[in-house]
């Protein structure tokens, strides 16, 4: 899937991600790296919003397993049950989030499990960028679920 593949399922289905204006930088099996400009996700402070930063986040989390499912020819319906963001700095204009896999090395198991039982979880964590500077660390643990799993 290219990033500009990507953006466009992003915007056709979450339409969230085209009201903050995200745009996808980078696809990889690795990493997705999404980006917004600060104008549509402003707040009072003139600073990046944190539901737009927590939203970008997860979007690109999210993202990071839409990918490798579909790069593995799995399809599965996704989730987010948990997460957790830590805000470090406020960030004053464009941001982004780049995720990845908690532990890539979980990936064979999930696979395993969702064929298997038709449902499995995994731990993604996005680091939050202002620029080339941390601002903030999300970690979010998302189910897949099988389609024939009701």
């Amino acid at each position: 899937m290219t990033p500009k593949e990507l953006q466009a399922y992003l915007h056709a289905h979450i339409p969230l991600s085209a009201a903050m204006q995200v745009q996808v930088d980078m696809v990889a099996d690795e990493h997705v790296l999404l980006s917004a400009p600060l104008g549509p996700n402003i707040n009072h402070r003139e600073t990046v919003f944190g539901g737009s930063a927590s939203a970008l986040a997860i979007l690109s989390a999210w993202s990071l397993l839409h990918v490798r499912l579909r790069n593995s020819g799995v399809a599965a319906r996704l989730v987010i049950q948990s997460n957790r963001m830590d805000y470090l700095r406020p960030v004053a204009g464009a941001f982004a989030a780049r995720s990845s896999l908690a532990d890539a090395g979980q990936w064979p198991g999930f696979l395993r499990l969702l064929e298997r039982r038709g449902r499995a979880r995994a731990v993604v964590v996005a680091d939050l960028l202002d620029g080339d500077t941390l601002a903030g660390r999300f970690e979010g643990e998302f189910v897949a679920l099988g389609y024939d799993d009701d």
